[in-house]
């Protein structure tokens, strides 16, 4: 609520009307039928405004929600492999690997061992260097081939 005696108002179209009492700035809102609203109250006198509230919500409201529409976040798609992933499946892999980095999407690539597989974590690491080289063209490496667990090792691709 307006508490000072003398206001600054501020037309509808921006235009500064001067220093006037608080009774003249809301009969010149009234006599147009829009809402007297106090814009900056710190500043002396304060600042008000003649303006349809309704409307000045409602365009504020549509502006948030293309902000928060534009404002995707990216999510975290997860591909699984096993160290001994044959050729064509592979490709179909990385096809999909693709086809998510184009959307914006960061990937994670992880590789899982079973039993006597485990010996061979270095033939996990050529797989997973395989398809980073693949998919250089749409993405970089996040977060290089790891260890995540005793029979799981994987890595984090970022579009670019």
């Amino acid at each position: 609520m307006i508490r000072a005696r003398m206001v600054r108002l501020i037309s509808g179209d921006g235009k500064q009307l001067g220093i006037l009492s608080l009774r003249e700035a809301m009969e010149m809102a009234k006599d147009e039928g829009l809402d007297l609203v106090e814009v900056s109250p710190d500043s002396d006198p304060p600042v008000c405004r003649i303006m349809d509230y309704g409307k000045f919500k409602y365009q504020t409201s549509k502006k948030s929600q293309e902000t928060r529409k534009k404002s995707r976040s990216s999510q975290l798609k997860e591909i699984k492999m096993r160290p001994y992933t044959e050729e064509h499946d592979m490709a179909f892999k990385v096809k999909n690997i693709k086809k998510f980095l184009e959307k914006k999407d960061r990937v994670k690539v992880t590789i899982f061992f079973r039993g006597r597989e485990m010996t061979y974590m270095q033939s996990g690491i050529e797989l997973l260097n395989k398809v980073a080289e693949r998919v250089a063209d749409k993405g970089t490496i996040d977060q290089p081939p790891t260890r995540e667990a005793r029979n799981r090792m994987s890595m984090v691709i970022t579009p670019k």
